[in-house]
Protein backbone atom coordinates (compact mmCIF):
# COMPACT_ATOMS: atom_id res chain seq x y z
CA UNK A 1 0.00 0.00 0.00
CA UNK A 2 2.97 2.65 1.04
CA UNK A 3 4.51 1.76 -2.54
CA UNK A 4 1.29 2.61 -4.23
CA UNK A 5 1.24 5.72 -2.33
CA UNK A 6 4.61 6.69 -3.27
CA UNK A 7 4.25 6.10 -7.03
CA UNK A 8 0.95 8.14 -6.96
CA UNK A 9 2.25 10.63 -5.06
CA UNK A 10 5.28 10.80 -7.78
CA UNK A 11 2.76 10.66 -10.62
CA UNK A 12 0.99 13.29 -9.12
CA UNK A 13 4.20 15.93 -9.19
CA UNK A 14 5.26 14.85 -12.67
CA UNK A 15 1.32 16.05 -13.61
CA UNK A 16 1.22 19.48 -12.09
CA UNK A 17 -2.46 19.89 -13.61
CA UNK A 18 -4.09 16.42 -12.35
CA UNK A 19 -2.63 17.63 -8.60
CA UNK A 20 -4.23 21.16 -9.07
CA UNK A 21 -7.63 19.54 -10.03
CA UNK A 22 -7.26 17.27 -6.87
CA UNK A 23 -6.70 20.19 -4.77
CA UNK A 24 -9.48 22.71 -5.95
CA UNK A 25 -11.96 20.05 -5.69
CA UNK A 26 -11.16 20.17 -2.10
CA UNK A 27 -9.91 16.28 -1.83
CA UNK A 28 -6.77 16.22 0.58
CA UNK A 29 -3.43 16.33 -1.53
CA UNK A 30 -0.71 14.39 -0.29
CA UNK A 31 1.12 16.77 1.65
CA UNK A 32 4.51 15.40 1.79
CA UNK A 33 7.18 14.99 -1.29
CA UNK A 34 9.46 12.14 -1.85
CA UNK A 35 12.50 12.36 1.05
CA UNK A 36 15.22 11.46 -2.26
CA UNK A 37 13.42 14.39 -4.18
CA UNK A 38 13.43 18.18 -4.18
CA UNK A 39 10.23 19.61 -5.67
CA UNK A 40 10.23 23.27 -6.45
CA UNK A 41 7.72 25.40 -8.35
CA UNK A 42 8.80 27.95 -10.77
CA UNK A 43 7.75 29.93 -13.76
CA UNK A 44 10.04 28.00 -16.04
CA UNK A 45 7.84 29.25 -19.48
CA UNK A 46 11.07 31.38 -20.83
CA UNK A 47 12.76 28.34 -21.61
CA UNK A 48 13.40 27.87 -25.30
CA UNK A 49 16.19 25.33 -25.32
CA UNK A 50 18.25 22.98 -23.80
CA UNK A 51 21.45 23.18 -25.44
CA UNK A 52 24.08 25.32 -23.75
CA UNK A 53 25.50 27.12 -26.72
CA UNK A 54 21.81 28.24 -27.63
CA UNK A 55 20.29 29.10 -23.79
CA UNK A 56 20.37 32.80 -23.14
CA UNK A 57 17.30 32.46 -20.46
CA UNK A 58 17.81 32.74 -16.93
CA UNK A 59 15.85 29.66 -16.03
CA UNK A 60 18.61 27.95 -18.11
CA UNK A 61 21.10 29.33 -16.18
CA UNK A 62 20.06 27.89 -13.38
CA UNK A 63 19.46 24.31 -14.93
CA UNK A 64 22.95 24.78 -16.62
CA UNK A 65 24.69 25.37 -13.57
CA UNK A 66 23.66 22.47 -11.98
CA UNK A 67 24.03 20.07 -15.18
CA UNK A 68 27.21 21.45 -17.09
CA UNK A 69 30.65 21.59 -15.82
CA UNK A 70 33.06 24.56 -17.34
CA UNK A 71 36.60 24.82 -17.08
CA UNK A 72 36.19 27.85 -14.17
CA UNK A 73 32.88 28.42 -11.59
CA UNK A 74 32.29 31.85 -10.20
CA UNK A 75 32.71 31.53 -6.04
CA UNK A 76 29.32 31.24 -4.48
CA UNK A 77 30.66 32.78 -1.44
CA UNK A 78 32.91 35.66 -3.09
CA UNK A 79 31.70 36.24 -6.52
CA UNK A 80 34.87 38.28 -6.80
CA UNK A 81 37.00 35.28 -7.11
CA UNK A 82 36.90 33.04 -9.81
CA UNK A 83 37.59 28.60 -8.54
CA UNK A 84 38.35 25.52 -10.26
CA UNK A 85 35.88 23.21 -12.29
CA UNK A 86 37.01 20.91 -14.60
CA UNK A 87 40.35 22.88 -14.60
CA UNK A 88 42.84 21.50 -12.37
CA UNK A 89 45.12 24.87 -12.89
CA UNK A 90 45.68 27.53 -14.93
CA UNK A 91 48.39 30.01 -16.42
CA UNK A 92 48.32 33.25 -18.15
CA UNK A 93 51.45 34.07 -20.64
CA UNK A 94 53.44 37.08 -20.14
CA UNK A 95 51.52 38.65 -23.10
CA UNK A 96 48.42 38.27 -21.36
CA UNK A 97 47.06 36.43 -24.94
CA UNK A 98 47.45 32.72 -24.01
CA UNK A 99 45.33 31.26 -21.50
CA UNK A 100 46.34 27.37 -21.01
CA UNK A 101 44.39 24.84 -18.33
CA UNK A 102 45.07 21.47 -17.41
CA UNK A 103 41.91 19.71 -16.51
CA UNK A 104 41.52 17.44 -13.68
CA UNK A 105 42.82 13.60 -14.10
CA UNK A 106 39.91 10.48 -14.96
CA UNK A 107 37.05 13.09 -15.54
CA UNK A 108 33.72 11.54 -16.72
CA UNK A 109 31.00 12.56 -18.55
CA UNK A 110 27.33 11.48 -17.53
CA UNK A 111 27.41 8.95 -20.47
CA UNK A 112 30.09 7.76 -19.09
CA UNK A 113 32.59 9.29 -22.11
CA UNK A 114 36.14 10.54 -20.58
CA UNK A 115 36.27 14.60 -20.64
CA UNK A 116 39.34 15.59 -22.53
CA UNK A 117 40.60 18.78 -23.71
CA UNK A 118 39.05 18.12 -27.15
CA UNK A 119 35.79 18.00 -25.79
CA UNK A 120 36.60 21.66 -24.11
CA UNK A 121 37.63 22.64 -27.72
CA UNK A 122 34.84 21.17 -29.72
CA UNK A 123 32.65 22.85 -26.80
CA UNK A 124 34.10 25.86 -27.71
CA UNK A 125 34.25 25.19 -32.20
CA UNK A 126 30.43 24.52 -31.86
CA UNK A 127 29.29 27.46 -29.77
CA UNK A 128 30.76 29.30 -32.49
CA UNK A 129 29.94 27.77 -35.52
CA UNK A 130 26.75 27.72 -34.53
CA UNK A 131 26.41 31.49 -33.70
CA UNK A 132 23.28 31.22 -31.51
CA UNK A 133 22.67 34.50 -29.47
CA UNK A 134 25.05 33.89 -26.45
CA UNK A 135 28.10 33.64 -28.89
CA UNK A 136 29.21 36.50 -28.82
CA UNK A 137 30.54 35.98 -24.91
CA UNK A 138 33.49 33.76 -27.03
CA UNK A 139 33.32 36.02 -29.97
CA UNK A 140 34.64 39.19 -28.56
CA UNK A 141 37.50 37.34 -27.79
CA UNK A 142 38.28 37.03 -31.71
CA UNK A 143 36.75 34.01 -31.85
CA UNK A 144 35.67 33.45 -35.61
CA UNK A 145 34.57 30.48 -37.46
CA UNK A 146 37.86 30.41 -39.53
CA UNK A 147 40.36 30.78 -36.65
CA UNK A 148 38.63 28.70 -33.83
CA UNK A 149 40.09 25.23 -34.29
CA UNK A 150 43.60 27.65 -33.85
CA UNK A 151 42.52 29.60 -31.03
CA UNK A 152 40.82 27.41 -28.93
CA UNK A 153 42.50 24.10 -29.07
CA UNK A 154 44.03 20.88 -27.17
CA UNK A 155 47.32 20.31 -27.16
CA UNK A 156 46.88 17.18 -25.97
CA UNK A 157 44.52 15.26 -23.86
CA UNK A 158 44.64 16.95 -20.42
CA UNK A 159 45.53 20.83 -22.07
CA UNK A 160 43.30 23.46 -23.48
CA UNK A 161 45.49 26.30 -24.97
CA UNK A 162 42.86 29.55 -25.73
CA UNK A 163 44.42 32.39 -27.47
CA UNK A 164 42.36 35.50 -27.34
CA UNK A 165 43.24 38.37 -29.88
CA UNK A 166 44.18 42.02 -27.10
CA UNK A 167 45.68 41.54 -23.74
CA UNK A 168 42.50 42.07 -21.55
CA UNK A 169 42.68 42.12 -17.74
CA UNK A 170 42.98 38.02 -16.88
CA UNK A 171 39.75 38.17 -14.10
CA UNK A 172 37.28 39.39 -17.42
CA UNK A 173 38.07 36.48 -19.43
CA UNK A 174 38.10 33.68 -16.98
CA UNK A 175 34.86 35.57 -15.58
CA UNK A 176 33.47 34.72 -19.18
CA UNK A 177 34.40 31.70 -19.04
CA UNK A 178 31.95 30.74 -16.29
CA UNK A 179 29.21 31.66 -18.53
CA UNK A 180 26.88 28.68 -19.85
CA UNK A 181 27.88 29.07 -23.09
CA UNK A 182 31.30 27.95 -22.33
CA UNK A 183 29.62 24.76 -20.92
CA UNK A 184 31.86 21.30 -21.83
CA UNK A 185 30.03 18.80 -23.64
CA UNK A 186 30.30 15.23 -24.43
CA UNK A 187 31.78 15.70 -28.47
CA UNK A 188 31.28 11.68 -29.22
CA UNK A 189 27.39 12.03 -27.57
CA UNK A 190 26.49 14.99 -29.39
CA UNK A 191 28.18 14.06 -32.63
CA UNK A 192 26.51 10.70 -32.48
CA UNK A 193 23.02 13.05 -33.18
CA UNK A 194 24.50 15.81 -36.04
CA UNK A 195 22.36 16.23 -38.84
CA UNK A 196 24.02 18.16 -41.85
CA UNK A 197 26.09 20.92 -40.28
CA UNK A 198 24.22 21.78 -36.92
CA UNK A 199 26.51 20.08 -34.54
CA UNK A 200 23.74 18.43 -32.84
CA UNK A 201 21.59 21.33 -32.66
CA UNK A 202 18.54 20.39 -33.24
CA UNK A 203 18.83 16.89 -30.89
CA UNK A 204 20.63 19.03 -27.70
CA UNK A 205 17.47 21.56 -27.94
CA UNK A 206 15.81 18.96 -25.99
CA UNK A 207 19.14 16.43 -25.44
CA UNK A 208 21.52 16.65 -22.47
CA UNK A 209 25.05 16.07 -23.39
CA UNK A 210 26.94 17.10 -19.49
CA UNK A 211 28.80 15.79 -16.63
CA UNK A 212 27.71 18.26 -14.08
CA UNK A 213 26.46 16.97 -10.66
CA UNK A 214 22.67 16.81 -11.94
CA UNK A 215 21.73 15.52 -15.48
CA UNK A 216 18.74 16.30 -17.13
CA UNK A 217 16.27 13.61 -17.48
CA UNK A 218 13.27 15.58 -18.90
CA UNK A 219 11.82 18.91 -20.66
CA UNK A 220 8.10 19.35 -21.35
CA UNK A 221 7.89 22.85 -21.92
CA UNK A 222 5.77 25.13 -19.86
CA UNK A 223 5.32 21.97 -17.65
CA UNK A 224 8.07 20.47 -16.00
CA UNK A 225 12.15 19.87 -15.54
CA UNK A 226 13.22 17.28 -14.23
CA UNK A 227 17.09 16.53 -13.38
CA UNK A 228 18.58 13.45 -11.58
CA UNK A 229 21.50 13.14 -10.18
CA UNK A 230 25.29 12.16 -11.76
CA UNK A 231 26.33 9.87 -9.87
CA UNK A 232 30.04 10.20 -12.79
CA UNK A 233 30.15 13.41 -11.35
CA UNK A 234 33.71 14.42 -10.12
CA UNK A 235 33.12 16.09 -6.96
CA UNK A 236 30.44 15.31 -3.92
CA UNK A 237 27.94 13.29 -5.16
CA UNK A 238 24.11 14.68 -5.12
CA UNK A 239 22.05 14.38 -1.97
CA UNK A 240 19.01 13.89 -3.44
CA UNK A 241 18.05 11.37 -6.49
CA UNK A 242 15.86 13.73 -8.33
CA UNK A 243 14.65 17.57 -8.63
CA UNK A 244 11.75 18.70 -9.94
CA UNK A 245 10.49 22.35 -11.46
CA UNK A 246 6.85 22.48 -12.28
CA UNK A 247 6.07 24.84 -13.84
CA UNK A 248 3.73 27.22 -11.67
CA UNK A 249 3.23 31.02 -12.56
CA UNK A 250 1.37 32.48 -10.10
CA UNK A 251 2.08 33.35 -6.72
CA UNK A 252 -1.02 32.07 -4.86
CA UNK A 253 -0.75 28.86 -6.02
CA UNK A 254 2.50 28.58 -5.20
CA UNK A 255 2.15 29.19 -1.83
CA UNK A 256 -0.53 27.06 -1.26
CA UNK A 257 1.18 24.49 -2.55
CA UNK A 258 4.00 25.49 0.09
CA UNK A 259 1.89 25.31 2.83
CA UNK A 260 -0.02 22.11 1.98
CA UNK A 261 3.38 20.36 1.55
CA UNK A 262 2.82 19.62 -2.26
CA UNK A 263 6.26 21.61 -2.98
CA UNK A 264 9.38 21.93 -1.14
CA UNK A 265 10.44 25.54 -2.54
CA UNK A 266 8.03 28.13 -4.31
CA UNK A 267 10.69 30.13 -6.13
CA UNK A 268 8.53 32.95 -7.11
CA UNK A 269 6.61 34.57 -4.48
CA UNK A 270 5.07 38.06 -4.49
CA UNK A 271 4.80 40.65 -1.99
CA UNK A 272 1.56 39.55 -0.40
CA UNK A 273 2.35 35.81 -0.67
CA UNK A 274 5.50 36.38 1.11
CA UNK A 275 4.32 37.73 3.73
CA UNK A 276 1.68 35.66 4.58
CA UNK A 277 4.73 32.48 4.47
CA UNK A 278 6.80 33.81 7.08
CA UNK A 279 4.09 33.06 9.59
CA UNK A 280 4.06 29.69 8.80
CA UNK A 281 6.31 27.73 11.25
CA UNK A 282 6.37 24.98 8.96
CA UNK A 283 7.97 27.52 6.44
CA UNK A 284 11.34 29.84 6.28
CA UNK A 285 12.73 32.04 3.06
CA UNK A 286 15.76 32.89 2.04
CA UNK A 287 16.98 35.52 0.06
CA UNK A 288 19.97 37.08 -1.78
CA UNK A 289 20.36 40.66 -3.98
CA UNK A 290 20.69 39.48 -7.75
CA UNK A 291 22.88 40.93 -10.76
CA UNK A 292 19.52 40.72 -12.53
CA UNK A 293 17.96 44.12 -13.92
CA UNK A 294 14.27 44.75 -14.53
CA UNK A 295 13.93 47.06 -17.53
CA UNK A 296 11.73 48.66 -20.00
CA UNK A 297 12.68 48.78 -23.58
CA UNK A 298 12.02 51.11 -26.71
CA UNK A 299 12.82 49.74 -30.28
CA UNK A 300 14.27 52.67 -32.47
CA UNK A 301 12.64 51.63 -35.24
CA UNK A 302 9.22 52.72 -34.20
CA UNK A 303 9.81 56.93 -35.31
CA UNK A 304 7.88 58.04 -32.05
CA UNK A 305 10.25 56.17 -29.46
CA UNK A 306 13.07 57.28 -31.57
CA UNK A 307 13.01 60.77 -30.05
CA UNK A 308 15.20 61.62 -27.46
CA UNK A 309 12.36 64.23 -25.64
CA UNK A 310 10.01 61.48 -25.82
CA UNK A 311 12.76 58.73 -24.20
CA UNK A 312 13.59 60.83 -21.51
CA UNK A 313 9.34 61.91 -21.06
CA UNK A 314 8.70 58.07 -20.62
CA UNK A 315 11.29 57.99 -17.93
CA UNK A 316 9.39 60.56 -16.66
CA UNK A 317 6.08 58.74 -16.42
CA UNK A 318 6.92 55.72 -14.84
CA UNK A 319 6.12 55.73 -10.36
CA UNK A 320 8.88 54.17 -9.10
CA UNK A 321 7.85 55.36 -5.81
CA UNK A 322 4.64 53.43 -6.09
CA UNK A 323 6.28 49.88 -7.63
CA UNK A 324 8.93 49.97 -4.72
CA UNK A 325 5.94 49.66 -2.00
CA UNK A 326 3.35 47.57 -3.79
CA UNK A 327 4.90 45.51 -5.89
CA UNK A 328 8.65 44.67 -5.27
CA UNK A 329 8.77 45.31 -1.60
CA UNK A 330 10.43 42.43 -0.40
CA UNK A 331 11.77 41.00 -3.98
CA UNK A 332 13.97 43.88 -5.14
CA UNK A 333 15.06 47.45 -4.88
CA UNK A 334 14.74 50.51 -7.09
CA UNK A 335 17.65 51.03 -9.42
CA UNK A 336 17.62 53.17 -12.34
CA UNK A 337 21.58 52.04 -13.48
CA UNK A 338 22.60 48.89 -15.45
CA UNK A 339 25.75 47.50 -13.46
CA UNK A 340 23.44 45.94 -10.21
CA UNK A 341 25.22 46.56 -7.10
CA UNK A 342 28.07 44.29 -6.03
CA UNK A 343 30.06 44.83 -9.38
CA UNK A 344 33.23 46.74 -10.31
CA UNK A 345 31.98 50.51 -10.44
CA UNK A 346 28.53 49.86 -10.11
CA UNK A 347 26.58 53.55 -9.92
CA UNK A 348 24.06 54.38 -7.34
CA UNK A 349 22.06 56.78 -8.58
CA UNK A 350 18.27 56.94 -9.00
CA UNK A 351 17.31 60.33 -10.84
CA UNK A 352 14.15 59.84 -12.32
CA UNK A 353 10.67 60.20 -10.42
CA UNK A 354 6.91 60.12 -11.60
CA UNK A 355 6.93 64.12 -12.70
CA UNK A 356 3.50 63.97 -15.35
CA UNK A 357 4.32 67.87 -15.96
CA UNK A 358 7.87 67.21 -17.24
CA UNK A 359 6.78 64.61 -19.03
CA UNK A 360 4.10 66.53 -21.00
CA UNK A 361 6.74 69.63 -21.94
CA UNK A 362 9.44 66.61 -23.56
CA UNK A 363 6.41 65.19 -25.44
CA UNK A 364 4.83 68.73 -26.66
CA UNK A 365 8.59 69.74 -27.39
CA UNK A 366 8.60 66.32 -29.74
CA UNK A 367 5.67 67.33 -31.36
CA UNK A 368 3.65 64.55 -29.73
CA UNK A 369 1.57 67.19 -27.51
CA UNK A 370 -1.67 65.24 -27.99
CA UNK A 371 -0.11 62.21 -26.98
CA UNK A 372 0.50 58.71 -29.30
CA UNK A 373 -0.25 55.07 -28.96
CA UNK A 374 2.22 51.97 -28.97
CA UNK A 375 2.37 48.45 -27.55
CA UNK A 376 4.16 46.47 -25.23
CA UNK A 377 5.37 42.60 -24.81
CA UNK A 378 4.95 41.42 -21.75
CA UNK A 379 5.72 37.91 -20.16
CA UNK A 380 2.59 37.44 -18.43
CA UNK A 381 3.80 36.68 -14.95
CA UNK A 382 4.69 39.48 -11.63
CA UNK A 383 6.11 41.56 -10.97
CA UNK A 384 6.63 42.67 -14.76
CA UNK A 385 2.63 42.00 -15.31
CA UNK A 386 1.76 44.83 -12.63
CA UNK A 387 4.62 47.18 -13.67
CA UNK A 388 3.14 47.34 -17.30
CA UNK A 389 -0.44 47.99 -16.02
CA UNK A 390 1.18 50.65 -13.32
CA UNK A 391 2.95 52.48 -16.20
CA UNK A 392 0.20 52.00 -18.30
CA UNK A 393 -2.13 54.17 -16.12
CA UNK A 394 0.88 56.80 -15.37
CA UNK A 395 1.60 56.75 -19.53
CA UNK A 396 -2.14 57.60 -19.91
CA UNK A 397 -2.06 60.99 -17.68
CA UNK A 398 0.07 62.49 -20.21
CA UNK A 399 -1.99 61.31 -23.25
CA UNK A 400 0.09 58.49 -24.04
CA UNK A 401 -1.73 55.13 -24.71
CA UNK A 402 0.00 51.99 -23.93
CA UNK A 403 -1.35 48.08 -25.34
CA UNK A 404 0.11 45.79 -23.14
CA UNK A 405 0.48 42.41 -25.16
CA UNK A 406 0.64 39.65 -22.94
CA UNK A 407 2.69 36.30 -23.40
CA UNK A 408 4.67 33.70 -22.49
CA UNK A 409 8.02 34.05 -22.26
CA UNK A 410 9.05 32.20 -25.73
CA UNK A 411 6.22 34.42 -27.22
CA UNK A 412 7.65 37.25 -25.89
CA UNK A 413 11.51 36.82 -26.12
CA UNK A 414 10.86 35.62 -30.09
CA UNK A 415 9.11 38.69 -30.72
CA UNK A 416 12.19 41.06 -29.21
CA UNK A 417 15.26 38.97 -30.91
CA UNK A 418 13.49 39.42 -33.88
CA UNK A 419 13.30 43.38 -33.12
CA UNK A 420 9.57 43.80 -34.07
CA UNK A 421 8.50 44.73 -30.56
CA UNK A 422 7.36 48.57 -30.49
CA UNK A 423 8.85 48.37 -26.19
CA UNK A 424 9.37 45.37 -24.23
CA UNK A 425 9.26 44.83 -20.69
CA UNK A 426 11.44 42.38 -18.97
CA UNK A 427 14.94 40.94 -17.13
CA UNK A 428 18.18 40.65 -17.79
CA UNK A 429 20.69 38.75 -15.46
CA UNK A 430 24.74 39.27 -15.80
CA UNK A 431 26.26 36.51 -18.12
CA UNK A 432 29.24 36.73 -15.68
CA UNK A 433 30.37 38.27 -13.13
CA UNK A 434 32.41 41.54 -14.48
CA UNK A 435 30.93 44.93 -15.52
CA UNK A 436 31.33 44.24 -19.14
CA UNK A 437 28.36 41.78 -19.32
CA UNK A 438 25.80 44.73 -18.58
CA UNK A 439 27.68 47.12 -20.44
CA UNK A 440 28.17 45.04 -23.54
CA UNK A 441 24.70 44.36 -24.16
CA UNK A 442 23.08 48.05 -23.06
CA UNK A 443 25.92 49.94 -24.65
CA UNK A 444 27.84 48.29 -27.12
CA UNK A 445 25.86 47.61 -30.91
CA UNK A 446 28.85 46.98 -33.71
CA UNK A 447 26.40 46.53 -36.26
CA UNK A 448 23.18 47.90 -35.96
CA UNK A 449 21.51 45.96 -39.28
CA UNK A 450 18.75 43.71 -38.70
CA UNK A 451 21.73 40.68 -40.11
CA UNK A 452 24.14 42.25 -37.18
CA UNK A 453 25.46 39.11 -35.35
CA UNK A 454 26.62 40.99 -32.10
CA UNK A 455 22.82 40.82 -31.07
CA UNK A 456 22.95 43.16 -27.49
CA UNK A 457 20.21 44.57 -26.45
CA UNK A 458 21.28 48.00 -27.95
CA UNK A 459 20.78 45.90 -31.11
CA UNK A 460 17.40 44.38 -30.26
CA UNK A 461 16.38 47.84 -29.82
CA UNK A 462 18.02 49.35 -32.93
CA UNK A 463 20.23 51.76 -30.81
CA UNK A 464 23.06 52.67 -33.40
CA UNK A 465 25.56 54.12 -30.74
CA UNK A 466 29.19 54.00 -32.08
CA UNK A 467 30.59 55.96 -29.75
CA UNK A 468 29.51 54.13 -26.93
CA UNK A 469 30.45 51.32 -28.80
CA UNK A 470 33.87 52.75 -28.80
CA UNK A 471 33.83 53.53 -24.79
CA UNK A 472 32.40 50.13 -23.98
CA UNK A 473 35.20 48.39 -25.38
CA UNK A 474 37.82 51.08 -24.37
CA UNK A 475 36.47 50.12 -20.77
CA UNK A 476 36.89 46.19 -21.60
CA UNK A 477 40.89 46.55 -22.16
CA UNK A 478 41.61 49.16 -19.06
CA UNK A 479 43.50 47.15 -16.45
CA UNK A 480 43.34 49.73 -13.63
CA UNK A 481 40.83 48.60 -11.81
CA UNK A 482 39.97 52.00 -10.34
CA UNK A 483 39.85 54.02 -14.24
CA UNK A 484 37.85 50.71 -15.33
CA UNK A 485 35.21 51.52 -12.89
CA UNK A 486 34.74 55.06 -13.14
CA UNK A 487 34.80 54.58 -17.05
CA UNK A 488 31.58 52.49 -16.49
CA UNK A 489 30.10 55.20 -14.11
CA UNK A 490 30.56 57.08 -16.87
CA UNK A 491 28.94 54.88 -19.44
CA UNK A 492 26.15 54.72 -16.91
CA UNK A 493 25.31 58.34 -16.67
CA UNK A 494 25.06 58.47 -20.24
CA UNK A 495 22.49 55.36 -20.44
CA UNK A 496 20.67 57.41 -17.41
CA UNK A 497 20.12 60.47 -19.82
CA UNK A 498 19.79 59.30 -23.81
CA UNK A 499 19.51 55.58 -23.92
CA UNK A 500 15.63 53.39 -24.89
CA UNK A 501 15.92 52.05 -21.59
CA UNK A 502 14.02 52.95 -18.47
CA UNK A 503 16.10 50.92 -15.71
CA UNK A 504 13.56 50.03 -12.99
CA UNK A 505 14.56 47.85 -10.54
CA UNK A 506 17.17 44.91 -9.11
CA UNK A 507 15.93 42.05 -8.22
CA UNK A 508 15.87 40.51 -4.84
CA UNK A 509 15.62 36.66 -5.45
CA UNK A 510 13.64 35.35 -2.30
CA UNK A 511 12.26 31.54 -2.10
CA UNK A 512 9.99 30.58 0.69
CA UNK A 513 10.49 26.70 1.55
CA UNK A 514 9.94 23.79 3.91
CA UNK A 515 11.51 23.95 6.87
CA UNK A 516 13.09 20.40 6.22
CA UNK A 517 15.59 21.43 4.02
CA UNK A 518 19.44 21.75 4.22
CA UNK A 519 21.82 23.35 2.54
CA UNK A 520 19.38 25.36 0.03
CA UNK A 521 20.83 28.49 -0.69
CA UNK A 522 20.45 30.93 -3.86
CA UNK A 523 23.85 32.54 -5.63
CA UNK A 524 24.39 35.65 -6.49
CA UNK A 525 23.42 34.52 -9.96
CA UNK A 526 20.99 32.33 -11.62
CA UNK A 527 23.57 30.04 -12.02
CA UNK A 528 25.32 29.82 -8.65
CA UNK A 529 21.56 28.45 -7.74
CA UNK A 530 22.81 24.86 -6.67
CA UNK A 531 20.08 22.25 -6.27
CA UNK A 532 22.70 19.46 -6.25
CA UNK A 533 23.96 20.09 -2.68
CA UNK A 534 20.64 20.27 -1.37
CA UNK A 535 19.35 17.62 1.66
CA UNK A 536 16.36 16.68 3.83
Amino acid sequence: MLVNQINTKFRLLLGGAALSAIMLSGVPAWAETPADTLVEAFAIDDVITLDPAEAFELTMGEINGNTYDKLVRLDINDPSKIIADIAESWTVSDDGLTYTFKLKPGLKFASGNPITADDVAYSFERAIKLDKSPAFILTQFGLKADNVAEKAKASDPSTFVFTVDQPYAPSFVLNCLTATVASVVDKKLVSEHVVGDDYGNAWMKTGYAGSGPMKIRDWRANEIIVLERNDNYYGTKAALNRVIYRHVKESAAQRLLLEKGDIDVARNLEPNDLEQVVKNSDITTTSAPKGTIYYISLNQKNPNLAKPEVREALKYLVDYEAIGEKLIKGIGEIHQTFLPKGILGELDENPYKLDVEKAKALLEKAGLKEGFSFSMDVRNNQPVTGIAESVQQTLAQAGVKLEIIPGDGKQTLTKYRARTHDSYIGQWGVDYWDPNSNAETFTSNPDNSDAGTNKTLAWRNAWDVPDLTKETKAALLERDGAKRAQMYQDLQKKVLETSPFILIFQQTEVAGLRSNLKGFKLGPSFDTNYVFNVSK
